[in-house]
């Protein structure tokens, strides 16, 4: 596999230079942007969009803790004016967010459902968006509920499989929506193959990348037109902080996506986007950590008497296996499993993990289980989309690796 290594330049990034200094600032109190040579994501995690204040030399952005700014005349302000619009910390949390995706433009919002709702509004009455058929709930209730009853078409197809998603497209598509690998399934779509199809049919395509995070996939430069994040999982990475972005390159498409944003007004706080500057530095180690122990115990897992099935990416025996190894840069920290005494005793291993907390969300330092099903995925029961109710989704976290197997074994031990 490759090395998380992009290089970032002027040429694949035409506005490059705005993603590391602040687009409103006053002139010459600006620290000339850092060069644009080929930096590794480790570096852009901990130094892009962010420069020391230029008021007080401040390394770290502050929290610009305010809604409203002071200006200079009648509607004659230094850049901002009210902190729905803009704000200095959230303008540097979007050029860091850019910078770490290849992309030219991010936007951030206080939730990855809000991203993704407005990033939906972009599609009319009438069109047709192409979806792969294991999402996160959340998404299935705001397609499936939401949205299609005002007239947005959506059907549902294995992007894994290209023919599938071949006959599926429509001449009123618009949208092929994915997220590779898949919530909960694990599942990968070969993002470049998707492209080719989305621009042959003139429709854009939007890859979800919570789960591989931009240290181990970068669909922007596969081919995607959008990038989608709940910045609240790896990328923010201690469970403290709630949002979203959605991260493009086309500069028409950001200006109305940037109107939607200051219209609805699902915007994080400043704090908020201080926190997740935060996680951003330790980004790349974390996920490096995630990875190391996940490999180690996906194959612990899939050895132990109790397990019947587990899906990880880097276990041969996944069925894309070999794609993971080609569009990944490692494996990721989420692992998916089925027992074989099905649901009961997937419930009663969840009750006795003592490391692993029982909980909703993942990415977090902090390693947590569940059961998709009853949980995250409740609003997709009775639907295709419909999860095993046996299925158990780990969050690997970034404790020592022995420990976590050592809690799940004992756990384990309640059910045989």
């Amino acid at each position: 596999m490759d090395s998380s290594v992009y290089p970032v330049t002027t040429g694949s990034l035409p506005n490059a230079a705005a993603v590391i200094q602040f687009p409103h600032q006053i002139p010459n109190e600006v620290k000339p942007a850092m060069p644009n040579n080929q930096y590794h994501l480790e570096t852009l995690a901990v130094h892009a969009g962010v420069e020391p204040d230029p008021l007080t030399g401040a390394v770290m952005t502050p929290i610009y803790q305010t809604s409203t700014y002071a200006q200079t005349d009648v509607a004659q302000h230094k850049g901002y004016e009210y902190s729905r619009t803009d704000n200095p910390t959230r303008t540097a949390l979007q050029k860091a967010l850019a910078a770490l995706e290849g992309g030219s433009h991010a936007l951030a919002f206080s939730s990855g459902m809000a991203a993704i709702d407005t990033l939906l509004r972009l599609i009319k009455p009438g069109e047709h968006v192409l979806c792969g058929n294991d999402v996160y709930g959340g998404t299935f209730r705001l397609f499936d509920k939401i949205l299609r009853p005002n007239g947005v078409e959506f059907s549902y197809v294995n992007t894994g499989n290209l023919e599938e998603v071949q006959q599926a497209v429509q001449a009123h598509t618009r949208l092929i929506w994915l997220e590779t690998p898949t919530n909960p399934m694990l599942r990968l779509t070969d993002i470049a193959a998707i492209a080719a199809i989305a621009r042959q049919q003139g429709a854009w395509l939007g890859v979800d990348n919570t789960f591989a995070s931009p240290i181990l996939q970068r669909p922007l430069t596969l081919g995607a037109d959008f990038v989608v994040h709940s910045t609240t999982k790896y990328i923010g990475g201690h469970s403290d902080v709630v949002g979203g972005t959605i991260i493009l390159n086309d500069t028409a498409v950001y200006e109305q996506l940037k109107y939607l944003q200051n219209a609805i007004g699902a915007v994080p706080g400043p704090m908020d986007c201080f926190l997740t500057l935060r996680g951003i530095k330790t980004l790349a180690i974390r996920i490096k950590q995630h990875c190391a122990s996940a490999r180690q115990i996906a194959g612990w897992l899939e050895d132990h008497p109790a397990v019947a099935q587990v899906i990880y990416p880097g276990l041969e025996s996944h069925p894309q296996h070999e794609l993971a190894q080609r569009q990944m840069a490692d494996f990721g920290g989420m692992i998916s499993f089925i027992l074989h005494g099905g649901e009961a005793a997937a419930r009663q291993l969840a009750r006795h993990t003592h490391l692993f907390t029982l909980a909703e969300s993942l990415g977090g330092v902090e390693s947590l289980i569940e059961l998709p099903a009853p949980m995250t995925h409740a609003s997709v029961a009775d639907s295709p989309l419909a999860v095993d109710p046996g299925l158990v989704r780990i969050s690997v976290g970034i404790e020592n690796t022995q420990d976590l197997i050592t809690d799940l074994a004992q756990a384990l031990h309640h059910i045989q």
